[in-house]
């Protein structure tokens, strides 16, 4: 069967019209190669992908190794790792001494690639995104979205993956302190919950640091809630709860003292009405905690922020068509400061303070009490 190469130069030879524009070939070749690294890109994450899942960046991290060795070290097939490594040295991840035909793992590559706060979980959580394309495409075509439960238990895990690494060395020393007071709030003994808790690792760690308080984390994912009762009961922790319920309808008989949500609100149906639950289920002037994405309310206010194309992408595979499934606002991840301040004050909560997320520092924190 006969093939054919398409080149730069084929591509932009077939230039559409364009009245009155004229064609820059300059600019088409700077674009040709951007979007080439951008293609690259997306399939060399998904060898970072399999680097994190299967070991083999921290059995590289290790020392130097033939394809052989490694996959001994891994305990893996020595065809696929050979044909991996290839992959992940052209692409400038692994190094490659051609005398010894051995690998190596840099010790500043494995410090982003084998530590808990790396970048192994976003890889995975590409990854997941990656293989709901097509659901995403129909519902381009048909309106409506994709339910939440279509991405789990895979896409909670990459969350739960994410979020850990950073919760473990920052939970108590660095988010705390964004808000005066609550350690000690929390020392002394509170009733604490966090609303869309996923695997409930945030509540663990607060569970353990402050064993006077009381937890409750709800959320609607089962997958997540069976992985946080277990991780809660594998510490002997008698001070949180997990149930499996929907925030946007809780009512509670006594009222907690503070409320943590990390990342959820804005893949709400009802984004504004979630916030109304949580300041009825607030003692008067009690805490909410909350950490969104940070972003500019307009477009035009997010040109130069570098993250804006991570925010708007997995706002599209996820974040909006799980609130577009059940006829929700679809306010997207990057629904900026403005419209969070609104919310808000809408929903009877005093002007917030906002803090860049401790190791996350294109995340925001808004710390808000309930009007008394």
């Amino acid at each position: 069967m006969a093939t054919t190469q398409t080149t730069f130069d084929d591509a932009t030879s077939a230039r559409p019209a364009s009245a009155g524009t004229a064609f820059d070939g300059a600019k088409a070749e700077a674009f040709g190669g951007r979007i080439m690294s951008i293609l690259t890109g997306s399939l060399l994450s998904s060898m970072v992908d399999i680097g994190h899942r299967t070991g083999l960046f921290a059995a590289a991290a290790t020392g130097p190794a033939t394809s052989e060795q490694l996959a001994a070290r891994a305990g893996l097939c020595e065809r696929y790792v050979r044909e991996w490594l290839s992959a992940v040295t052209t692409g400038g991840i692994v190094e490659y001494d051609e005398a010894t035909e051995s690998f190596f793992l840099p010790p500043e590559h494995a410090a982003l690639l084998t530590t808990p706060a790396g970048v192994g979980p976003i890889a995975m959580a590409n990854t997941v995104l990656a293989g709901h394309t097509h659901q995403i495409v129909q519902v381009f075509r048909e309106g409506g979205g994709v339910p939440y439960a279509a991405f789990s238990p895979e896409f909670t895990d990459a969350m739960d993956a994410m979020g850990r690494g950073v919760f473990d060395t920052m939970l108590v020393d660095g988010y705390l302190p964004l808000a005066p007071g609550l350690a000690e709030t929390l020392r002394a003994g509170a009733r604490v919950a966090d609303w869309a808790c996923g695997t409930g690792h945030a509540l663990v760690i607060l569970a353990q640091a402050f064993p006077a308080s009381t937890f409750t984390g709800y959320d609607l994912d089962e997958h997540g809630i069976a992985r946080a009762r277990a991780e809660a009961a594998g510490a002997g922790l008698t001070n949180v709860t997990f149930e499996v319920l929907d925030v946007a309808r809780l009512t509670v008989a006594t009222p907690f003292d503070v409320v943590f949500v990390f990342d959820a609100l804005h893949d709400q149906a009802d984004p504004g009405a979630m916030l109304a639950r949580i300041r009825d289920a607030l003692v008067p002037g009690g805490l909410l905690f909350m950490r969104e994405p940070h972003a500019a309310d307009t477009l035009a206010g997010n040109l130069a922020n570098p993250m804006a194309p991570v925010f708007y992408s997995v706002s599209t595979l996820h974040c909006l068509t799980v609130s577009l499934a059940h006829g929700g606002a679809g306010i997207g991840a990057a629904f900026g400061e403005q419209l969070a301040r609104r919310m808000l004050t809408e929903a009877g909560f005093e002007p917030a303070e906002v803090h860049p997320a401790p190791g996350q520092p294109f995340d925001a924190v808004y710390v808000t009490r309930a009007g008394r």
